[in-house]
């Protein structure tokens, strides 16, 4: 197989902490030249030193807070007009938990903004360039939520089935030009999200956190939760050669607990 991403370029959104931040490693050992974007320009310092430059990738990054779709246009003006990206990583927090029916229209406006506008801003920006050199990778890390929906996310269920039905509209459309758009849905991993999770379902119960846990860890199969690194590895074979005839599928990532095939 070839898995060599020596001679690519990858931008990783939300690449400072969790998936973003395992995927980066992960496309870095490969032979990428990665792109970190977030909107900590701190920590984005301290990581660009750590990746993997086996091949002399020259990493850098670009600053904007995915809640303002304007700074994300701006921000990757300023290297797709000079460069092809040839992997785009479609990465960002989610929604904050809750009922659906307490959900206020502001909220969906919000996730909407930062999910599938942001997404759509960063594709369109780098289209030319993998069209042209015949070879491109858009992967969207979003959620089982595509599958199924998730208790108390109501918000999120309704914005994450919206990216993944424009990313396979994305995905038919440009197919025949050597481009592939592919979503992995992460189950629960032990990330900085996660833990938040259990800790405002916690208290809205009066439970302590390892009651939370325990309930999460009898529905998946394999009896813990993943790794962002797991999640990564996942996200980088499709980024690579290999996976070239792979395009517009949803690939849970979630130790077996997808209720669907």
């Amino acid at each position: 197989m070839e898995l060599s991403l020596k001679g690519k370029t990858a931008l990783i959104c939300g690449a400072t902490q969790g998936i973003g931040l395992a995927t980066a490693k992960e496309l870095a050992a490969l032979g990428a030249e990665c792109i970190l974007m977030a909107r900590n320009e701190d920590a984005l310092k301290e990581i660009i030193p750590t990746l993997e430059a086996e091949h002399f990738q020259e990493h850098s990054y670009l600053v904007a807070d995915f809640r303002h779709p304007k700074e994300v246009e701006e921000a990757i003006r300023t290297v797709a007009d000079k460069q092809t990206i040839h992997i785009l990583i479609n990465n960002t927090g989610g929604p904050a938990a809750g009922p659906i029916v307490e959900a206020e229209v502001q909220d969906f406006i919000d996730a909407f903004n930062q999910h599938l506008v942001n997404n759509h801003i960063l594709a369109q920006a780098v289209l030319t360039g993998m069209i042209g050199a015949g070879y491109g990778r858009i992967i969207n890390v979003i959620s089982t939520s595509v599958k199924a929906p998730l208790k108390n996310l109501g918000v999120s269920n309704t914005i994450r089935l919206s990216v993944a039905a424009w990313a396979k509209t994305m995905a038919t459309e440009l197919a025949q030009y050597g481009v592939t758009v592919n979503n992995v849905l992460p189950g629960s991993t032990n990330t900085s999200r996660l833990q938040s999770l259990i800790k405002t379902s916690a208290k809205k119960r009066n439970v302590e956190r390892q009651v939370i846990e325990q309930e999460m860890l009898s529905e998946i199969p394999m009896k813990r939760f993943g790794d962002a690194k797991e999640i990564a590895a996942t996200i980088a074979f499709l980024a690579t050669p290999a996976a070239g005839y792979i395009t517009g599928t949803s690939i849970p990532v979630d130790g077996g607990k997808s209720p669907t095939f």
